[in-house]
């Protein structure tokens, strides 16, 4: 049985197919588009799928969509209605696509998978939107029971949800209802510190340990009231996503000391404060509401998704200090990952079909779900444009690029199944060498070309995280924030309280200086050879020719740029950017080799929008 899920229309549109229950592929539409976060129907993540799975005219028998269109709408239409006459504009501005477009989605889906040759006898289903993130948290983890939590920006109505997953079943019954919202506060201070919506929430996160948490009395006594089981109310004054066009209003900016930032305006102290203010209210809500949820359902294990889930400091905070023994987050903890929860919600609740689990493995494949190119495939591409290449041998592969790596050269990597969610993870990523006290500013400044406070994440042989981590699991779609082990660490160099931003990322933590960040914590990503056996090769040669075991993994994309796909895009970021050496499955390509594509900063940035 042929199942297709879709998520679109808000952000993060995806697809995937489920075939007798398997996950067979998954993708974003973003990928295929080369627009960040791409909202629009997935026409082109839906081929990709059905095309992954040989799906013909006539065997596809199900559509799952991840979210209630006509119950979204009745809580726009209610809530102009109680703010009235506020908020108009963005009414008026909203009123049009729902009238022409999203109130319309069966026709809209059955017309593009006609389109597709598809036909037309299959069912369609729609779930709401939190059942799908549930779904999507417990279904594919390895557990047969445990506690959900799912945490957003808003769904229908609800912003959170509290349930249990137990063999094919999920219930959900406790919800956070709008506008009372975390994912939606974490995006207010994400606006009101200068970057963008549902975009640079992990910049925030990012920035956060370079301040002090000077703001939380004030966004406790103003802002929100946090009750001890994690549930909270928000004081709507202070924010404008009701009645306008921005997140925050003129209260906000008279609470916190002026006016939002301008985006790619200079940080201040004031942004770096806000951040960790933030954060560790955020932290404080995640954590009561783990402990409630543990209290609630008795079960010592957790699922999770949500955008929130894609804090991972507060993932991290919740392994360490929080009450469940074992925790699953879904690698595509966003509203991507909701084309995934709506199919498997069909599957297993709706059609009442088996599942199975063993404790111990997932069943999302490592996330890579997404495109594959072979070997004949990316050399017809480099013969037709005529770009200069060599052929790496199986044998020599992994030890050539741990060489450049040692090297100090910046490698980008194209080679297996795409992955599925946020995170590259050794299929679309750019690596670099993590003892180097350069390195960090050398890739983010002339290769992702993105503020240079921003962290990178390290992957790590599994077999050594603890070496390098306080770390007692694993990690492996870098969902998890750990502390390096005081055994690397560096003693601090002197008072940071009064020298900039930019003079603290420089300073040397650890001897993999490249990936602590400035509390000396990693976004920690574990490799294991069973998931991801062509990039744990890589780390083994690294380690074996330097005797480091990890190595610097960041996505192979520039900023604003949504993650490489194809052969095609990795050869045109890699020439956008200051990487050295590109690696395409065996092909090894060298920047100082290729036609001139000497173009200046604005013409390389130009392409894509900041994000």
């Amino acid at each position: 049985m042929n199942l297709l899920g879709i998520s679109a229309y808000y952000h993060d549109a995806a697809a995937c197919l489920l075939r007798d229950g398997e996950l067979i592929a998954a993708v974003q539409e973003e990928r295929f588009t080369r627009k960040k976060h791409d909202p629009s129907f997935p026409i082109h993540a839906i081929r990709y799928c059905l095309a992954e799975g040989g799906v013909k005219r006539g065997q596809l028998d199900a559509v799952a969509f991840y979210d209630k269109p006509i119950l979204k709408f009745s809580r726009i239409m209610e809530t102009y209605l109680a703010v009235a006459p506020r908020g108009l504009v963005s009414f008026l501005k909203s009123v049009p696509l729902w009238a022409s477009q999203k109130l319309w989605l069966p026709a809209e889906i059955q017309t593009e998978l006609e389109r597709l040759g598809v036909g037309k006898d299959w069912e369609l289903f729609m779930t709401e939107h939190h059942q799908s993130h549930a779904a999507s948290a417990f279904f594919p983890s390895p557990f047969e029971e445990a506690a959900i939590l799912t945490v957003d920006g808003v769904g229908e109505w609800s912003t959170s949800c509290l349930g249990q997953g137990k063999g094919n079943r999920v219930q959900l019954f406790e919800e956070t209802r709008f506008p009372h919202s975390l994912g939606l506060l974490y995006s207010a201070f994400t606006y009101f510190t200068g970057f963008k919506v549902n975009s640079g929430e992990y910049k925030l996160m990012g920035l956060a340990p370079y301040g002090d948490p000077i703001y939380v009395d004030r966004i406790r006594e103003h802002l929100i009231d946090i009750k001890e089981d994690g549930s909270f109310r928000m004081n709507m004054k202070y924010f404008g996503y009701l009645t306008g066009l921005t997140m925050t209003n003129e209260r906000f900016t008279q609470l916190f000391d002026g006016p939002p930032r301008k985006p790619e305006s200079p940080l201040t102290r004031r942004e770096a404060h806000l951040a960790r203010s933030i954060q560790e209210i955020t932290e404080e809500i995640v954590l009561r509401m783990a402990r409630h949820a543990r209290e609630r359902t008795g079960i010592s294990r957790l699922c999770l998704a949500g955008g929130v889930a894609l804090n991972c400091v507060a993932n991290g905070r919740l392994v360490r200090e929080g009450p469940f023994e074992e925790i699953w987050i879904q690698p595509a903890a966003g509203d991507a990952g909701g084309a995934v929860g709506a199919a498997l919600f069909v599957w297993h609740q709706l059609m009442e079909e088996e599942r199975r689990s063993d404790g111990v493995h997932d069943s999302m494949k490592g996330a890579l779900l997404g495109p594959s190119f072979s070997e004949n495939q990316i050399g017809e591409f480099l013969d037709a444009k005529q770009y200069p290449h060599e052929r790496l041998s199986e044998e020599e592969w992994a030890d050539r690029i741990a060489e450049l790596l040692d090297q100090q050269k910046v490698v980008g990597l194209l080679q297996g199944r795409m992955e599925f969610g946020p995170r590259a993870l050794g299929s679309r990523s750019i690596l670099g060498d993590p003892r180097s006290e350069t390195m960090q500013s050398i890739m983010n400044l002339k290769v992702k070309m993105r503020e240079s406070f921003r962290p990178f994440a390290p992957a790590v042989l599994r077999e050594r995280a603890g070496d390098y981590f306080d770390l007692d699991r694993e990690s492996p779609y870098m969902l998890l924030v750990a502390p390096v082990t005081e055994a690397i660490r560096l003693n601090p160099q002197g008072d940071e309280n009064s020298i900039s931003i930019r003079e603290r990322v420089h300073r040397k933590r650890s001897s993999v200086p490249a990936v602590t960040h400035v509390d000396y914590s990693a976004r920690v990503q574990t490799v294991s050879p069973e998931i991801h056996p062509a990039f744990h090769s890589i780390l083994s040669a690294f380690e074996k020719r330097t005797g480091c075991g990890l190595v610097i993994n960041t996505s192979f994309n520039q900023r604003g740029e949504p993650i490489v796909c194809t052969p095609e895009d990795a050869y045109n970021c890699f020439m956008r950017t200051g990487m050295d050496v590109l690696v395409l499955g065996p092909f090894l390509l060298f920047k100082e080799d290729q036609p001139d594509s000497s173009k200046d900063t604005a013409m390389r940035t130009a392409r894509f929008g900041l994000d």
